[in-house]
């Protein structure tokens, strides 16, 4: 038997039985994309951007719409001591993605509790209620993503208890 085999497609068999294999195409040269006169790079610090405490823990927006010119998702990191937690809330429009950089989180997902450690990423489904919890020792820091973007900003948010510090038992100071 013989013929050609599509690169990347071939196996032993196909050389034993005698079958040529084809070498990668050679892509023309595209010039450069360029970025959009309107769409610069945008840089920030965490120390520079406000602390939003009234959900609970310190959150800080680090790229958004509002200062980036984002217009996919926005991201930022969240820091919880401990006994801290983030109010439950969802999102109807946008998933929401979690990368535990310190310490040890419990993200309680529509009432069930998943643990996560130093190194963990999370995928929130849009729709989900989530509550962010730091029932450990050390303090958390989280960073979070969020996208696609909601038709406006009042959409995109939810919450379904307040914010606060929780005392042992659940009760809010």
């Amino acid at each position: 038997m013989t013929g050609t085999v599509p690169f990347g497609v071939f196996v032993p068999k196909e050389k034993e039985r005698g079958m040529k294999v084809e070498p990668p195409p050679r892509w023309p040269a595209v010039p450069a994309h360029e970025r959009p006169a309107d769409r610069p790079p945008v840089r920030v610090h965490e120390a520079d951007i406000a602390a939003d405490r009234r959900r609970g823990g310190v959150l800080r927006t680090l790229l958004s719409p509002r200062n980036a010119g984002a217009v996919s998702g926005f991201s930022g990191v969240a820091g919880l001591e401990q006994g801290e937690r983030v109010a439950e809330h969802y999102h109807p429009y946008s998933e929401e993605f979690l990368y535990v950089a310190d310490g040890e989180l419990t993200v309680d997902l529509d009432g069930e509790p998943w643990s996560l450690c130093r190194g963990s990423a999370l995928l929130v489904p849009a729709g989900t209620r989530h509550r962010l919890r730091n029932d450990g020792p050390a303090t958390v820091r989280v960073v979070f993503h969020l996208g696609p973007l909601a038709p406006s900003p009042e959409l995109g948010h939810v919450d379904t208890e307040s914010g606060g510090v929780s005392e042992p038992g659940g009760v809010d100071r």
